[in-house]
């Protein structure tokens, strides 16, 4: 189970959240605009960062530039 172990891993990159507009779903009580977040895994679709709640989180990469 990797993922228990992608909040002490090093850092990918680090990306800014450019919006907090989602259709379907709430994250902007997760996730501020403008914000810098670290990235710890990364997919075709969606970026794991730690989010505001000092968890992990996989967000889609639209959220991000």
């Amino acid at each position: 189970m990797i993922h228990n172990h992608w909040k002490e891993s090093i850092t990918i990159k680090t990306v800014t959240c450019k919006h907090t507009n989602a259709a379907k779903f709430s994250v902007s009580n997760v996730l501020t605009s403008g914000k810098n977040y670290e990235v710890k895994n990364e997919t075709e679709e969606f970026i794991f960062v730690i989010d505001n709640t000092g968890h992990i989180g996989g967000y889609y990469k639209e959220y991000f530039e």
